[in-house]
């Protein structure tokens, strides 16, 4: 930076040149980037932070803003551009008679400034140096203040990866420098309710969807494992998921008639007509309670989480004495290769950098994971401890390198492995459709037919040995979770059901009749649902079309019904609403901390009133976030084309962030407005 070749320099004076910072000569501010930074400021037009200057000269002014409305138009020697800058007010008035080309108008003295409101360069025109240069120290400077404030405020840094935060950043942008930061007063009391009638509005967008789709009540429960137990609400259809409350319900997890009262109070809040199921734990309390609900309310169905049930199954599995055994052995290999980073570079580069180990999932899940991902390694691995980099390194000779290598070199370790994996692989890939809130219901109980036909296959028919899998299979579903909701389902996924290898059992058929029943209230409808009900069968009409016949293997079942059934009305009223549900709630990872700050003390009503307000918004803010970053064209599903080594749904979530009540520090009665 030269002083000679800028005539604003005799308006200002440079002050630290490793900072480029300079001071005007008439109001003594400062600012760092130089001398292209002080013309806005002396031009009296305000650019970002630029505050124009109340002390320059008219004519100075005038000068200045010739000079910016003007930019070269190719690279100079340095002796022609101090020229052109001391000439360019002479040259401006010769051009335009004088007067400034009104493209824009600046906040002051209508001054206006097509080149610096919008600069930009042509390819014969390349940003000067000292542009480019103030620009980067303009980033570099914003990128340490968001990073203090990080840092400062101790926010994890997974927050940047939130669509908020770059919502937020981007909308400062578009302000410019006229954003004012919203104060602490206004962010706990005018703004808090601003965004929670945002969700309001969002809530009676999703509540016209229940109508065609239905919805589902979820109830998540958590318990410290002494006295405190608590559950959250929530409401969820294809178009996403509301937070409605969470409840303290320590003391009475074994009362079915207060759960009742809480499941009938949620319903009753949604409406009756618009619930089709409401998913709870599978504890016998909530089972019962459950029960009273359907009692009362004969359209509706009870069911407990398939997520939880089948890896229930799973971890029954794990009981069994030579399961357990593998195991445990598959464990001790992951956490020896996983312990030391030389080690996991070093097994990293022979799997070809194919992770072992899943730590976002369920304990069990993982590990059955893991000991897939071992048994296709199983090559690699001996390779890589029989490979001289092995043999050459200390770890080699330590008691814990050579008791893994003899595991890995055993072959009753494989053969257990490879058959534990092969019986649980398909209740895997069942837990790999229902994980996630996607409509998945029409899949669980052809999941679970298809489980045990793959264990029978894999021991060649052998009583014996696949009878007691079925047995744990069977007593998990038969008695926790399956009903008539997904029997109806899967009698009514075209992909199943118009499958050449699928055969209608009598409890299906059962199961379909009964659903039929609860949710064909009167008469007239049962009527025509037994009407309709043939042309399903036999795919007669709009549903027998090329277009019906290729929809069935690629359009989410109930897209398929929407799109298909118009010649059938009042079945395909009920098909939508049941292929409409999701069949699990573990996917809604709640911060349970925060739910516990809230019932963990006796509070005033002006701030519990406040706190709830709060919490209603951050868990709504997370489930929408969730929404935004899935795809919601949701697609039929091929049981053998599920990927379960691909990510899952749930990994790639976080829990809802813990919340802060920092807030409600000195909260008034009632807040006042912010200005």
């Amino acid at each position: 930076m030269v002083r000679g070749r800028d005539a604003c320099w005799e308006h200002c004076v440079l002050i630290d040149a490793a900072k480029q910072k300079v001071r005007c000569n008439y109001c003594h501010r400062e600012f760092s980037g130089g001398v292209y930074r002080i013309k806005f400021h002396l031009a009296q037009i305000r650019n970002k932070d630029i505050v124009p200057c109340s002390e320059v000269p008219a004519d100075v002014r005038d000068h200045v803003q010739v000079i910016l409305s003007n930019p070269k138009r190719q690279r100079t020697p340095k002796r022609q551009k101090v020229e052109q800058v001391e000439n360019g007010h002479q040259n401006s008035s010769s051009a335009s008679g004088g007067a400034l080309p009104n493209h824009g108008s600046s906040e002051q003295n209508g001054s206006a400034c097509p080149s610096l409101l919008f600069p930009h360069s042509s390819p014969s025109a390349p940003p000067e140096p000292e542009l480019e240069d103030a620009l980067k120290q303009k980033q570099d400077d914003a990128d340490k203040k968001v990073a203090a404030f990080f840092f400062y405020n101790s926010i994890p840094f997974n927050a940047a990866k939130s669509t908020y935060y770059r919502d937020m950043v981007d909308a400062i942008a578009e302000c410019g420098v006229s954003f004012k930061a919203p104060t602490f007063e206004k962010l706990r009391c005018n703004l808090l309710d601003k965004v929670k009638g945002d969700i309001h509005d969002l809530y009676q967008k999703i509540r016209n969807e229940w109508k065609e789709t239905g919805c589902t009540i979820l109830c998540n429960c958590w318990s410290d494992g002494r006295t405190k137990s608590l559950a959250a609400f929530s409401v969820t259809c294809p178009k996403g998921t509301l937070f409605l409350r969470s409840i303290d319900v320590s003391g009475h997890v074994d009362d079915a008639h207060y759960l009742f009262g809480l499941l009938e109070s949620a319903v009753l809040e949604v409406g009756i007509e618009n619930v089709v199921q409401v998913m709870t734990e599978s504890d016998s309390s909530y089972a019962y309670a459950g029960k009273l609900l359907m009692d009362k309310y004969p359209s509706l169905f009870w069911s407990p989480c398939a997520s939880y049930c089948i890896t229930k199954i799973l971890e029954d599995f794990s009981k069994l004495e030579w399961f357990s055994m593998v195991l445990e052995e598959a464990n001790t290999i992951t956490k020896f290769l996983y312990r030391n980073e030389w080690i996991l570079n070093m097994t990293r580069k022979f799997t070809g950098g194919m992770e072992l180990i899943r730590p976002k999932i369920s304990r069990y899940l993982t590990n059955f994971l893991s000991l897939r991902s071992l048994v296709i390694q199983e090559d690699n691995l001996k390779h890589m401890f029989t490979h001289a980099e092995w043999l050459s390194s200390n770890f080699s000779r330590r008691p814990d390198g050579q008791l893994i290598k003899s595991m890995l070199f055993a072959e009753r370790f494989w053969n257990s492995a490879r058959e534990a994996v092969s019986i649980s692989e398909p209740l895997v890939k069942i837990l790999r459709i229902v994980d996630g809130d996607m409509p998945a219901i029409g899949y669980v109980y052809e999941g679970l037919e298809r489980a045990k036909l793959t264990i029978k296959t894999y021991y060649k028919g052998i009583s014996e040995k696949y009878v007691p899998m079925w047995d744990i299979i069977d007593s998990r579903w038969n008695i926790q979770l399956h009903s008539p909701l997904h029997a109806a389902a899967a009698f009514l996924n075209p992909s199943i059901f118009y499958s050449l290898s699928f055969k209608v059992d009598s409890r299906m058929r059962n199961g379909f009749q009964e659903a039929m029943m609860k949710m064909a209230i009167d008469d007239k409808d049962r009527i025509e649902i037994t009407k309709e009900h043939p042309v399903y069968i036999n795919a007669h009409g709009a549903l027998g079309t090329e277009f019906a016949v290729k929809g069935r293997t690629l359009n989410a079942p109930g897209d398929w019904w929407a799109a298909y059934g118009y010649e059938i009305p009042t079945l395909q009223r009920s098909a939508v609403r049941i292929l409409s549900q999701p069949c699990s709630s573990h996917w809604c990872r709640w911060n349970w901390s925060t739910f516990e700050f809230i019932h963990s003390k006796r509070r005033s009503r002006a701030e519990l009133d406040k706190l709830n307000d709060l919490v209603f918004v951050h868990c709504n803010l997370w489930l929408q976030a969730i929404v935004k970053t899935r795809n919601m064209q949701y697609k039929s599903i091929n049981f053998d084309q599920i990927d379960v080594i691909s990510e899952w749904p749930t990994e790639s979530e976080t829990s809802s962030p813990l919340l802060d009540d920092s807030w409600l520090d000195n909260l008034p009665s009632e807040c006042g407005p912010s200005y």
